[in-house]
C-alpha cells in the first residue's frame, strides 16, 4: 500500500486491510503512532513512515524504545525519523531522544513533591506540638519585646507587692492560707494571682509579663507539683529570662515540701543556682514555727 505525499495524520485502519505486508506512508502529516495501531497490522513486515514531523512525546518514545524488532520493520530507521517537537529535541533522531523523568512523569513528580512537603509540614507540626515549639517561639518574641522595655517599671506603675507563681495542686495552701495571712495583715499586702488578677481574653504570656513588671517581688511556691507542671515551667521560662537576669533579689522562694535542686529542669540553671546559694523560706509543719515563717515572709516582701 503506497500512501506517500498525502495529508494523513494517522495510520489507516488495519481491519480493512488485515493482510497488509508493506506500507509506505512517508511525507505525510503523521506525528506519531501507538503500540496498538502498529500491532494491529499482524502481517506487517515493512513500514516506511519516514519524513514525517513526529511529536516525540513520552508515550511515543516509550513505544519506540521498547518495541522489540521495530528497527527491522521501519524503513529508513533511524536517520529518517526526526523529532519536530518539543522544541528541546527538534531535529534529533527519534531513536536517540531520551526525555527526563520530570518531562514524562510531571504530574506524578508534582504529586510526590506535594506529598513529601505535606508530610514534612505534618512532622513539623507534630514535633512542634509535642515540644511546645510555638509556645517557645512566642515566649522568645515576648522576651525580646520585654528586653526593649526599662528593666524596672516606674514606681507609679507598681500595682502589687508580689506576683505569686504556684502549681494548681498547691492552690489550696496559696489561696486559703497564704493569701489570708498576707492580704489580711496590717498593713495588707497586695498579691497578684493568675486566677483572680489576669485580664480575661489577654494572651497568657502578656498577662505574666505585665503582672511581673507591675509587682515589687515575685513569690515562687515550690513543690514537687511545681517542678513537674508544664504551666509552671512556662512561668519559670520568662522568669529565667527577665527576673533572674536582672535582679535575683526580686525573687522569693518558698518551699512547701523538701525538694532537691536536681529535680528542677536543667534549662532553669539559674534557678537551680539560686536554690544552692540563696536562702529560701521553708514551710514548717509545726504550727509553733509557722508564725515565724509568716514574719520572715512579710519582712522579705517589705525589703
Amino acid at each position: 500500500l503506497y500512501l506517500t505525499k498525502n495529508h494523513l495524520k494517522t495510520l489507516p485502519e488495519a481491519t480493512d486491510i488485515p493482510n497488509l505486508v508493506a506500507m509506505s506512508i512517508s511525507r505525510n502529516k503523521l506525528n506519531s503512532f501507538s503500540k496498538e495501531e502498529f500491532e494491529s497490522f499482524k502481517q506487517m513486515e515493512l513500514l516506511d513512515a519516514s519524513a514525517n514531523n513526529f511529536i516525540c512525546s513520552c508515550e511515543f518514545l516509550s513505544f519506540i524504545h521498547h518495541e522489540a524488532g521495530i528497527a527491522q520493520v521501519l524503513v529508513g530507521w533511524p536517520e529518517s525519523y526526526i523529532c519536530d517537537s518539543p522544541l528541546t529535541v527538534r531535529g534529533a533522531q527519534v531513536g536517540s531522544v531520551q526525555l527526563s523523568l520530570m518531562e514524562c512523569h510531571r504530574s506524578l513528580l508534582v504529586s510526590l513533591i506535594c506529598t513529601l512537603v505535606f508530610l514534612f509540614i505534618l512532622i513539623l507540626v507534630v514535633v512542634g506540638y509535642k515540644y511546645h515549639a510555638v509556645w517557645y517561639m512566642r515566649m522568645t518574641w515576648a522576651w525580646l519585646q520585654a528586653k526593649r522595655k526599662p528593666k524596672r517599671a516606674p514606681t507609679k506603675d507598681i500595682c502589687y507587692d508580689a506576683f505569686v507563681s504556684y502549681s494548681e495542686n498547691d492552690s489550696n495552701w496559696v489561696e486559703n492560707i497564704m493569701v489570708q495571712q498576707l492580704e489580711q495583715a496590717c498593713p495588707p499586702f497586695r498579691l497578684c494571682l493568675h486566677k483572680r488578677d489576669f485580664v480575661p481574653g489577654k494572651w497568657i504570656v502578656d498577662n505574666i509579663i505585665d503582672s511581673i513588671e507591675k509587682s515589687h517581688k515575685t513569690l515562687f511556691v515550690l513543690s514537687e507539683h511545681f517542678v513537674q507542671s508544664e504551666w509552671c515551667k512556662y512561668e519559670l521560662d520568662f522568669s529565667h529570662f527577665r527576673l533572674f537576669d536582672e535582679n535575683n533579689d526580686v525573687a522569693i522562694l518558698i518551699l512547701l515540701e523538701p525538694i532537691q535542686s536536681q529535680a528542677i529542669p536543667k534549662r532553669f540553671c539559674k534557678l537551680r543556682k539560686i536554690m544552692n546559694t540563696k536562702t529560701y523560706l521553708e514551710w514548717p509543719p509545726d504550727e509553733e514555727q509557722q508564725q515565724m515563717f509568716w514574719e520572715n515572709l512579710k519582712a522579705a516582701l517589705k525589703s
